[in-house]
């Protein structure tokens, strides 16, 4: 980001509608610092009249009028320089303060437009700083800084006319000095430019360090670290104060060297004008007048230091605020956008939610995260998501509300890129609700109805039923009108979870995407949770991130991702029958179905293996009995009995195998028949014996 105006300028162009009014103020400076010579011209007129001279005696009893008027001019010039300087003060901060607050709300309103990117390259406690401290810099500068360099070379130039009107040779020889205390000045301005750069990052990482502390007290407090972040803490403040106490001592180094040039003004004009005054080329009056003034040189000299000081500061500050100022995201508006289609049942614009991903390729920072994605999402249908952590999961996501664009392919929704519509249009129709919640600090119904500031009470508490959580937030001392913490302090992870589905879900979406939006609460709620989206009252296609394949059983379509890519890709019945990673997830988190069913198919064979036994031995029975025939029929009746009696057996295995499997239960991965078993192995499989 390249900032092509200078910070006066860009200081100038935000006084836009008070810059008349701070002219003004700089026109009342100036005549206020030329009220200042009123008095020793005045206090001349009084001493070479009044006071010294050879007609002093007989002009004080001649023309006391002009005596008396000389002393009310000089009590009235004091008193109007008195209400000058006191409107030019209140016009300063006047125009200051109005400055600040449209700079302000600039700034805000651009933080607010930001891409991603943005966030991701910039802490929280570092935007803070720039809003609060570094702008009050560029406000004392228009209020206090730019007033006093305009008094004080108004004030030196004003007192060097009147040196040079009264005698040029004394004036020369005062201003001599000038030069010297303005070569301090520049060495000064040189060492403390950078040390106020500086002092500027040391109070952003302090602001940081606090800001993240305070965000993540319960963290700190889990892990009793109190004592860790306290020093962390000092060690950040402690900086902030070596390097503010370095940079006072800049100043504080060259000061004497300033304050013994400006000291040399009352000798050069003792020596100076003394001379003058006893060789009669100066009056007395003209000398009290020089001696009177004296303070209008050295005054400024002495102020040059705190105002270059000053000065560094605002320039080290404006240019970390004209950094977000002139910041622009790369994620914008098209210049000639697509406009949704407006439904016959609908009274506003609004997208069907087909989805489909295009050979879609994505990177952070040339880290790739995703490869070649490409799949479809019909309005309606539910597409669950799931993968090993940092798989690109959330990534994938993140990319159909445009937070981020892809780096190859195309995201696109009713079959348009979703580059082609306005953001507002695209993300009003898009639900989203992550894993991490953000609840603002404001009444529950406040929070679901985020999205619709004017969404009528009935229609809150519709869809914090849906959610699960309206049975929770009645039992609240004051229900939808309780309030609740900075990011939801006070309440459980799965209630700020149930209150954030309610959210996403109550602006009504095209398209609903819940990250992880479960993982939270018990089954009981999330398989209400379940229901309620299955029979929502508005045509919703859904993107589902998650862990649990109760999450996921019912849903369209299955994707499995693995190292930013589509490993597997099906429904809840084809990804098991693939037996890849889908199938070790359920194997893990529900084996007892996978058992139940791998235990029956088990005892079915087991007993169609006794069942041909039993006919295989009354068939040996049957040849015995007809070999042994001459040994007599009463020999081979019993023999056919035998074996009859066999096959009877093998039959009334089979019946007890069937009958094992009816009582098989889920969780029992054991059917015993004979020696036939079958065990569950320890990732919940079944493991044959």
């Amino acid at each position: 980001m390249e900032v092509k105006k200078s910070k006066m300028q860009w200081l100038w162009e935000n006084m836009k509608g008070y810059r008349a009014v701070y002219m003004l103020g700089i026109f009342g400076t100036i005549l206020y610092n030329i009220l200042q010579l009123a008095v020793p011209v005045f206090s001349e007129k009084i001493v070479d009249l009044f006071l010294t001279g050879d007609e002093a005696a007989e002009n004080l009893s001649a023309r006391r009028d002009l005596l008396i008027g000389l002393i009310v001019g000089m009590v009235l010039v004091t008193f109007l320089r008195t209400v000058v300087v006191y409107a030019t003060c209140i016009n300063f901060e006047h125009v200051s303060q109005r400055v600040l607050y449209r700079i302000r709300n600039f700034l805000f309103a651009k933080i607010e437009h930001q891409d991603m990117k943005f966030y991701d390259n910039y802490r929280t406690g570092d935007l803070m700083t720039r809003l609060t401290g570094d702008l009050d810099a560029v406000r004392h500068m228009i209020a206090w800084v730019l007033r006093m360099i305009v008094e004080s070379f108004s004030l030196m130039f004003a007192a060097a006319v009147y040196f040079f009107y009264m005698d040029w040779r004394l004036a020369l020889s005062l201003l001599a000095i000038a030069p010297f205390i303005f070569i301090i000045i520049v060495c000064f301005r040189n060492r403390v430019a950078p040390m106020h750069a500086l002092l500027r990052e040391k109070l952003s990482l302090m602001n940081t360090a606090a800001q993240e502390n305070i965000a993540g007290n319960r963290v700190v407090k889990a892990f009793a670290r109190e004592e860790y972040e306290k020093k962390k803490f000092d060690e950040r403040n402690r900086e902030y104060s070596e390097t503010n106490q370095k940079t006072a001592f800049v100043w504080l180094h060259f000061y004497p060297y300033v304050e013994t040039f400006a000291n040399l003004l009352p000798v050069v004009l003792l020596l100076v004008g003394g001379i003058f005054l006893i060789n009669d080329q100066l009056t007395m009056g003209q000398y009290v007048a020089f001696s009177g003034l004296t303070w209008a040189l050295a005054n400024p000299m002495r102020n040059l230091g705190g105002i270059m000081n000053e000065f560094q500061r605002f320039s080290a500050a404006s240019k970390k605020v004209m950094e977000i100022y002139y910041s622009e995201p790369t994620i914008v508006d098209p210049l000639h956008p697509v406009e949704p289609a407006v439904p016959a049942d609908a009274p506003s614009p609004r997208l069907s939610g087909r989805i489909e991903f295009r050979d879609v390729s994505f990177s952070y920072e040339h880290r790739p995260v995703l490869h070649h994605i490409s799949f479809t999402a019909e309005p309606g249908q539910t597409i669950a998501i799931m993968g090993e952590t940092g798989c690109g999961k959330t990534s994938l996501i993140q990319l159909i509300p445009r937070f981020y664009d892809p780096t190859q392919g195309q995201v696109l929704v009713d079959g348009v890129d979703v580059r082609e519509y306005r953001l507002h249009d695209l993300r009003k129709n898009i639900g989203l609700a992550t894993q991490d919640v953000l609840l603002y600090s404001d009444t529950i119904d406040g929070n679901i109805a985020y999205g619709d500031s004017a969404m009528p009470q009935e229609r809150v508490r519709r869809f914090a039923g849906y959610s699960a959580a309206e049975e929770f937030i009645l039992k609240m001392p004051e229900g939808y009108d309780t309030i609740v913490g900075e990011r939801g302090v006070g309440l459980s992870g799965g209630q700020k979870q149930r209150i954030s589905l309610a959210r996403a879900m109550a602006i009504r979406p095209s398209i609903l995407i819940l990250d992880d939006t479960t993982s939270a609460v018990d089954l009981e709620t999330e398989k209400h949770i379940q229901d309620a989206l299955e029979h929502l009252e508005f045509t919703c296609t859904k993107i589902i991130i998650a862990q649990r394949i109760s999450s996921t059983r019912k849903a369209d379509r299955i994707l499995v991702l693995k190292d930013g890519r589509i490993e597997e890709e099906g429904t809840h019945g084809e990804l098991i029958a693939k037996k890849g990673y889908y199938y070790e997830l359920v194997k893990l988190q529900g084996g007892e179905e996978l058992s139940a069913a791998d235990g029956e198919a088990a005892a079915v064979q087991g007993a169609e293996a006794r069942h041909n036994s039993g006919i295989t031995e009354a068939a040996a029975a049957m040849q015995n009995a007809e070999a042994r025939h001459d040994s007599g029929i009463t020999e081979a009746v019993a023999a056919m009995q035998n074996a009859e009696a066999r096959h009877d057996g093998g039959i009334t295995g089979m019946a007890a195998a069937e009958q094992s499997v009816q009582e098989l239960k889920p969780g029992k991965a054991q059917v015993q028949s004979g020696a036939y078993r079958t065990k569950p192995d320890r990732k919940g499989g079944v493991k044959r014996g």
